[in-house]
């Protein structure tokens, strides 16, 4: 193992660390517990948005904490869900008193920490509201889900529910946005090498020079099925086509209910995509993929998508939510309408993040 690190139990302490020293006039950085807040946390009047997860896949969720998107990110241990306290300590911090929505990617550690913290926070007489995301086509189960993980849509969410917080939408409408969203962003990703988890020295699976594994999560887990590599165009070609091709898809969401205290069971769909579709697209990095490839693959994309009438409105491309450093790329798709794009195009300032300002 090769790493630039100097104990393996020390990297996300002083990477953190650095991080605050980098961008003084964006985050502040809590210790114990371990939290990233923006600056300008809270916002009189103005919902604040929490997310968070296990490290290892930077920019997410800390680089994304800033005006225009998080108040507040919670990181836990590599490729580990942040405690119950990190998230609750972090929540208080960031709250007006207009409430907090809380963003979730689909892993079963993070569910679980995520609606304790939330308990916590709403007996402390603080308003909540949960969106979870689930767009990863791959999998209905995993070893680390109860059906499908939480990708690229995450970034869209953040960033999009984000501007809209800052344009002062209440709690129940920033919610209902954010599973819009949710419910019309898809993604697929692919491996070409394995990652090294620093405190366990050696890569999570082992994968020979001439196959991939197509269908990988982002905590280093392998594909849901190994296939040999071939060119850059049938990569691309056959993970669009996985995305296009995605059936409607129900899910059965856990949302907190104000009203009664308690956790309510909420049934929604995702519907395919089709022909007239305007898109919100992101051609991502696992870690360790150069921009030039990206480009190749977002190449082959918007020519897949103009084939099947369909627009990309807007991209984004490079490495966004990683696996340290997976050689490797994902794909998100998300059916956008007119306010989605009105909000990804909204000034935001954050490390990993800035335009308009």
């Amino acid at each position: 193992m090769k790493k630039i690190i100097n104990k393996p139990s020390d990297v996300i302490q002083e990477s953190l660390k650095g991080f605050a020293a980098a961008y003084p006039d964006l985050v502040r950085v809590h210790v114990d517990p371990m939290y990233v807040r923006s600056a300008s946390s809270p916002v009189p009047g103005k919902v604040a948005i929490v997310s968070g997860g296990g490290s290892g896949h930077e920019p997410l969720h800390t680089g994304f904490v800033g005006d225009g998107m998080l108040d507040a990110a919670c990181p836990g241990h590599i490729f580990t869900s942040p405690t119950p306290d990190q998230i609750y300590e972090a929540a208080k911090a960031v709250d007006s008193g207009a409430g907090v929505l809380f963003i979730v990617k689909n892993y079963s550690g993070d569910v679980m920490n995520f609606e304790l913290a939330i308990e916590m926070a709403a007996a402390e007489g603080i308003s909540v509201a949960n969106v979870t995301i689930d767009d990863d086509i791959a999998v209905r189960d995993s070893l680390f889900t109860q059906g499908r993980r939480g990708m690229g849509t995450t970034i869209f969410a953040e960033k999009i529910c984000g501007a809209a917080a800052q344009a002062g939408y209440d709690l129940q409408s920033l919610a209902a946005l954010c599973r819009r969203v949710n419910q019309r962003g898809r993604s697929i990703g692919i491996a070409l090498t394995p990652c090294t988890v620093p405190e366990h020295g050696k890569p999570t699976f082992e994968l020979p020079p001439d196959e991939f594994e197509f269908g990988i999560g982002i905590h280093g887990e392998p594909g849901r099925e190994r296939r040999s590599m071939t060119s850059a165009d049938d990569l691309v070609e056959t993970m669009v086509r996985s995305l296009l091709e995605d059936p409607l898809y129900e899910r059965t969401a856990r949302e907190w209910d104000p009203a009664t205290m308690a956790w309510k069971e909420e049934v929604t769909s995702s519907e395919p995509f089709q022909q007239g579709d305007k898109l919100l697209a992101l051609v991502n990095s696992m870690g360790g993929t150069p921009i030039s490839e990206l480009y190749i693959a977002y190449g082959k994309l918007s020519e897949i998508c103009a084939r099947q009438g369909m627009k990309i409105a807007r991209s984004l491309i490079g490495p966004y939510i990683t696996s340290i450093e997976m050689q490797g790329i994902s794909i998100t798709l998300l059916r956008a309408d007119d306010e989605m794009i009105e909000f990804w195009d909204a000034p935001v300032l954050t490390a990993a993040l800035q335009w308009g300002v």
